[in-house]
């Protein structure tokens, strides 16, 4: 989505009008979203706004980040396991290590998301006190990212996302923005704090972290370079390392409004603002975290991608039909036929799903071929009926 440069890829998110079928529904903010807006705006008054524009209540994702971040810094006292462990807070990173690095699958530290923890409360919270069942609620992660979509639909370890769904940033932020005026700044929520704010900006994870330990990683160039690197046995002496697809992190998120710099600068000020007084009791999360409240069981599947045969010797000729066909391909990846690459194209040719006439340049040279042999055969008789008109002339 990001790099296409003809904006046609659409991530699928969805509005607030599309949960009505709820009997209540939940706002679920990432904490990118207090970073959208101007420096005066606090982050309990865009839970209230959210609270004008059509949502029940708001549930704050911060304080679920820092509880997390806790769990982490517990694992890696703990528990003895592969190194350096990597985080599975990016969906697309986790894809990315599923289909091209799966012997790194163990790597990944088994510790639930804050988006997952904070919906699970949510709802918790809103059986308790409303006397509701879990069915009758909607929780509404508003997401950065569409990458967010696939940790939700096809969640990891588990069979379910406590997440209903999905509303874009950029969907709903101007909806936001005219609510903003109308909020009652001596009735809104209490005010958001913890380091739990600095999640959306790269090292905000491994903030409460010891620093020599540590890395944070961001952008998919240097993401690919750092797993190499875990997969050829280096780094075995940093113990956790977070990564972001995003070059920026989440406030460089494809879905977001805001230029991601500055959207960093608001957070870097949030935090020293707010992120001194802690949200979370130490003690009473390590309780938690003894209890498995963090942990996820089971393992995440390899998603490898497949060899273009099972056996050797077709896919080495299968290999080489692919390289001819590439050879005849105009290699300028317009993306007409459906495949976002020429090599992509060349690749489902050999596997038989498309026909090497599905390019609309492989198809033209085969029209005009076929033109130019039916004007071969058309011109002798062309002389001839022209010959003979002439030998009627007087």
């Amino acid at each position: 989505m990001r790099v296409c440069p003809s904006s046609a890829i659409l991530p699928r998110t969805g509005s607030v009008g599309d949960f009505s079928s709820f009997t209540y529904t939940i706002a679920l903010p990432s904490p990118v979203l207090y970073s959208q807006f101007g420096k005066d705006v606090a982050p309990s008054t865009i839970l209230s706004a959210l609270r004008k524009v059509g949502f029940d209540d708001a549930y704050d994702v911060t304080c679920a980040s820092e509880s997390v971040s806790i769990a982490i810094e517990e694992y890696l006292t703990q528990v003895e396991s592969p190194r350096p462990l990597v985080s599975p807070f990016c969906p697309a990173i986790v894809r990315l290590i599923q289909i091209r690095y799966p012997n790194l699958l163990d790597h990944l530290i088994p510790i639930e998301s804050p988006m997952e923890i904070a919906a699970r409360e949510a709802k918790r919270l809103a059986m308790k006190e409303k006397g509701l069942r879990e069915s009758d609620i909607g929780v509404i992660y508003i997401t950065p990212c569409p990458a967010k979509m696939l940790a939700i639909r096809n969640p990891l370890r588990k069979k379910h996302s406590f997440v209903n769904g999905t509303v874009a940033i950029s969907e709903i932020y101007q909806t936001i923005l005219r609510a903003l005026p109308d909020v009652d700044k001596t009735n809104r929520s209490k005010e958001i704090t913890g380091l739990g704010l600095g999640w959306p900006i790269l090292g905000g994870q491994v903030a409460c972290l010891k620093a020599e330990e540590c890395l944070a990683i961001s952008g998919l160039n240097d993401a690919v370079r750092i797993l190499e690197e875990i997969e050829n046995g280096k780094l075995r002496d940093v113990q956790y390392i977070e990564m972001h697809s995003c070059p920026t992190g989440c406030v460089g998120g494809s879905l977001t409004v805001e230029n991601s710099y500055i959207a960093r600068g608001r957070v870097l000020r949030m935090v020293s603002k707010f992120g001194g007084n802690p949200c979370q009791d130490r003690e009473k999360i390590r309780e938690l975290y003894q209890k498995q409240f963090f942990s996820l069981p089971g393992k995440i599947p390899p998603f490898p991608l497949q060899p273009l045969d099972e056996d050797i010797a077709k896919a080495v000729e299968k290999l080489r039909e692919k390289q001819q066909i590439l050879d005849d391909l105009p290699r300028i990846d317009c993306g007409a036929c459906g495949s976002p690459t020429c090599e992509a194209f060349a690749e489902d040719v050999v596997k038989r799903e498309v026909s090497k006439d599905d390019c609309v340049f492989v198809a033209m040279r085969g029209l005009e071929a076929i033109s130019a042999r039916m004007l071969d055969k058309v011109k002798p008789h062309s002389w001839r009926a022209r010959g003979a008109r002439e030998e009627h002339l007087p």
